[in-house]
């Protein structure tokens, strides 16, 4: 028998709600970057629902891939590049002269060190398109906004896990956005005390 295909609970649960957000902000056609793609649950969803997008799925865990492709296929989908292995923090991510319209990174800058963040923004402003965003989607840490109780007690567990991780203050992450030229273009406030961010070329 074929081992099942990895599964990820929060990302059944979330795709939809994202993939609504981006039918909001993306234009109806373009081409998509996927940081960190896990599963692949999230660019399966996304190419079905955005049909006239082109997406590139990546991942850093060279095992993740084969995983990632078999969903791919088991969808019947045209629309999305093999997967390829990428980490932020290489100091080039994809072929030279390659550019995006959408990049997308979900839930990953509370589980790796704080230089993705840095990286991320830096490896975006050079692929992205001249309109094109950067969207990140997962938990944050806010100035004056109440920290639920849920995000709180996430945060200590994975500090517990690994001192380098931990949920992000958003304006920390707006500074190093800003370093690399972009600006928080959209906030949007999601289920289970997630935030979606878009993010743009600062003007």
């Amino acid at each position: 028998m074929t081992a099942p295909l990895p599964h990820s609970d929060p990302a059944e649960r979330n795709k939809q709600p994202i993939l609504e957000r981006l039918r909001q902000v993306l234009p109806t056609q373009g081409r998509a970057l996927e940081i960190a793609s896990g599963t692949g649950q999230h660019v399966v969803w996304f190419a079905t629902g955005l049909p006239q997008w082109t997406w590139q799925p990546t991942e850093p865990q060279r095992g993740a891939l084969a995983a990632i492709a078999a969903r791919v296929a088991l969808a019947g989908l045209r629309n999305v590049a093999p997967p390829l292995l990428l980490d932020v923090m290489a100091p080039h991510w994809v072929d030279e002269g390659s550019e995006f319209d959408a990049i997308f990174c979900a839930n990953m800058l509370h589980i790796s060190p704080w230089a993705t963040c840095a990286a991320l923004m830096q490896g975006s402003a050079r692929l992205l398109s001249g309109e094109g965003v950067l969207i990140t989607y997962g938990p944050y840490l806010e100035d004056e906004v109440h920290t639920a109780s849920g995000n709180g007690a996430f945060d200590q567990s994975l500090r517990g896990r690994n001192p380098a991780w931990g949920l992000r203050r958003r304006e920390d992450v707006e500074r190093e956005a800003k370093g690399a030229g972009l600006r928080l273009a959209q906030r949007f406030a999601m289920p289970a005390n997630n935030l979606l961010l878009v993010w743009s070329r600062a003007a």
